[in-house]
């Protein structure tokens, strides 16, 4: 009798063990994939990718689907504006692993308050000073929505992968370090090959998608193809 149940026992337990392997305590099963050029307009133009809708989704959302709280930072630059960031490293978003960095809508006028009550500052090498908000600045800055992403993968992206999954790119642009842009202004989208480094991926909104285009000052993408 005994031989005849103990490798129903041993069956059983392996089945137990697989499932606590495949999904561990406090961890939840896969969900759909989630992935970088999964990019929704609806028909109000309001661009989701990630889970996330530009200016809508709040960081405090973008941190329950991450399930971290990241890095939360204030940047001054050198014409005293400034910008209020999230920084997630070595997120896997549907098994992809990549680091995050999430731009907030903060206006300049709150925004220069919070640098004055800020707790920490220091110098970047490029003369912008870095600053930790205060606890009270920090729950605000939570509850802000979301303008900007820019998504660093770990892997290196090649013109054909970004043309199998992004499509043709409305133009090019070729800066003099060899760094060429992929434009996608009806997604909000600019993706950055760089044959010597990393790619970044910018996503926004498409009627923000001027504030990608100034610092490669450009004015309009229309028929570009350089």
């Amino acid at each position: 009798m005994d031989k005849k149940i103990l490798p129903w026992l041993l069956t059983s337990i392996f089945l137990i063990l697989a499932v606590a392997i495949m999904f561990p305590a406090g961890k939840d099963a896969p969900t759909p994939p989630v992935l970088p050029w999964d990019i929704t307009v609806d028909k109000s133009g309001n661009t989701k990718v990630f889970g996330l809708t530009f200016d809508q989704s709040t960081l405090s959302d973008a941190q329950k689907i991450f399930k971290k709280e990241g890095k939360l930072s204030m940047f001054a630059s050198l014409q005293e504006t400034y910008t209020v960031e999230a920084y997630f490293e070595r997120l896997y978003i549907s098994g992809i692993r990549a680091d995050l960095i999430l731009a907030l809508n903060i206006d300049q006028a709150s925004a220069a308050q919070m640098f004055e009550r800020g707790l920490r500052l220091s110098q970047l090498g490029s003369g912008e000073k870095k600053i930790t908000l205060n606890q009270s600045d920090y729950s605000l800055a939570t509850e802000s929505t979301i303008s900007h992403i820019t998504y660093l993968p770990a892997a290196n992206l090649d013109a054909e992968l970004v043309q199998n999954h992004f499509g043709e790119p409305n133009a090019r642009h070729t800066e003099i370090s060899g760094i060429t842009h992929w434009l996608y202004p009806e997604k909000g989208l600019d993706i950055a090959l760089n044959p010597e480094g990393k790619e970044v991926l910018q996503y926004t909104s498409p009627a923000n998608f001027d504030q990608i285009l100034k610092p490669l000052a450009l004015t309009t993408i229309d028929n570009k193809r350089d």
